[in-house]
């Protein structure tokens, strides 16, 4: 297909209307409507990685409406009435289908590009330190994944010319997208479907792990499949008899097959840890992953602090080293602790959002008392932790009595629940204050019991 047969497509079909549709609907999506794509760590613009993933996971509805969109041009012939003056020509069906299916797949497809496009110059402008080009093959997927679902809902509407067909062809798409696809609640994102089913879906999960990436494996299967899908869908769009349109199932059923060959079985082949990103990266005792390496300068110096004041408080218990936890938890999983070690999350808001000061005091509380109780990326612990990291930051510090910035628990209710404890804890003589803080960190550490009867010195629970 030449520039000329395009430009004629582009003026006399509905393809460029389509792409815009799809590129508008993307990014009102992202901008509109609130969601973990739009904040935290994982905001869809804060790396390479996550801008990719994000976007393949708008294929949850964006897929079903290329199928859709690609079925409503499917039928231009039948809403028009020259479908037998057309087979009377002496061009060929197969250029005509070419010429159509072509324009529309270049239309969706450059509408995702252009997302994608936008997304880069966003992260490109941001602080993302760790540049690759393993997020291109997650992308090029997403790209072909449009035109291909394009074409088949074209090929489809030709075999079967009914002003039902783009509608039903859309919903039934995306029932399947939704019922197939993996959800986060694991390690690993996961599905009700086997994984090698849920991968024929081109919809990725939401990102939840910054660190993990699709594999090679599922970019060729995915590759392979939709290649035979487009070639199923151009294939019914030249097909005149019943027999051409069978045949026409078999680049689809090939397609398939090698794909499910190719596909692997297990979540964890199918989401890798991006080992790359994964390294660390480090100035002294303070390490952050790769990924994360803007934000070591401004770990640095606070992490050498809280350090120094843990050893004072804790003495030869007291962790050596600060690193960014790279550890994979499903929801609801009790968080990493280590002894030797001050586990940083940024998607924590007490120590993601904290600068200088203030993050000093957050290190030394994840230090002298680290959360044990399972959480969310988006809570910092029950109201016992945090009280209990309040006081032992508060004495650690030489300081005043102050809530926590950046949990989940309000000020007030963390002051109600640790001031009693604090007022009897401050009291006590020294030598027994720094006993009890020992006593807290080693429950914290060991999940033994509740940090905050130790420093009452009452019985776990």
């Amino acid at each position: 297909m030449n520039l000329r047969i395009l430009r004629i497509e582009l003026r006399r079909s509905g393809a460029a209307w389509a792409g815009l549709l799809v590129l508008a609907a993307a990014l009102a999506f992202l901008h509109l409507i609130p969601g973990p794509w739009g904040k935290g760590t994982v905001l869809w613009t804060a790396q390479w990685t996550s801008m990719a993933l994000w976007t393949r996971f708008l294929l949850i509805f964006l897929w079903p409406l290329a199928i859709g969109l690609g079925a409503l041009q499917g039928l231009r012939d039948h809403r028009s009435k020259m479908s037998e003056l057309l087979t009377s020509t002496p061009r060929p069906a197969r250029h005509r289908a070419a010429a159509l299916a072509g324009t529309t797949a270049f239309t969706l497809g450059s509408a995702f590009a252009l997302l994608v496009l936008l997304g880069a110059v966003q992260v490109l402008a941001g602080d993302a330190a760790y540049t690759h080009l393993g997020w291109l093959p997650i992308s090029l997927v997403g790209v072909l994944a449009l035109g291909a679902g394009a074409v088949l809902g074209m090929g489809i509407a030709r075999t079967l010319p009914s002003a039902l067909t783009p509608p039903a062809l859309a919903v039934a798409a995306f029932l399947f997208t939704n019922l197939l696809r993996q959800t986060t609640d694991a390690a690993v994102p996961t599905s009700a479907a086997p994984t090698r089913l849920s991968l024929l879906m081109p919809a990725v999960s939401e990102v939840r792990q910054t660190l993990l990436t699709l594999s090679v494996p599922v970019h060729i299967g995915q590759t392979l499949w939709l290649l035979g899908l487009a070639a199923t869908g151009l294939a019914l769009l030249a097909a005149a008899t019943p027999r051409a349109r069978l045949l026409a199932l078999t680049p689809l059923l090939a397609g398939g097959s090698a794909a499910l060959l190719l596909l692997p079985a297990d979540p964890r082949d199918t989401y890798v840890v991006d080992r790359a990103a994964a390294a660390q990266v480090c100035e002294g005792p303070v390490c952050v992953t790769t990924a994360r390496q803007a934000r070591l300068d401004g770990l640095a110096g606070p992490g050498r602090e809280a350090l120094r004041l843990l050893r004072d408080a804790l003495g030869d218990r007291a962790p050596l080293t600060i690193h960014e936890n790279t550890a994979l938890r499903a929801l609801g999983a009790t968080p990493e602790r280590s002894r030797d070690s001050v586990l940083v999350d940024f998607g924590d808001g007490m120590i993601g959002t904290a600068e200088g000061e203030r993050l000093t005091r957050a290190l030394v509380a994840q230090g002298i008392a680290p959360i044990c109780h399972p959480r969310s990326t988006t809570e910092s612990g029950t109201l016992s932790d945090a009280a209990a990291q309040s006081i032992g930051a508060a004495w650690a510090l030489g300081a005043d009595l102050r809530p926590l910035d950046g949990t989940m628990h309000a000020t007030s209710d963390q002051d109600a629940t640790a001031r009693p404890v604090w007022e009897r804890f401050i009291a006590l003589p020294r030598p027994e204050q720094q006993l009890r803080i020992i006593a807290m960190h080693a429950a914290a550490v060991s999940c033994s019991g509740d940090p905050l009867d130790a420093l009452t010195g009452g019985a776990s629970r």
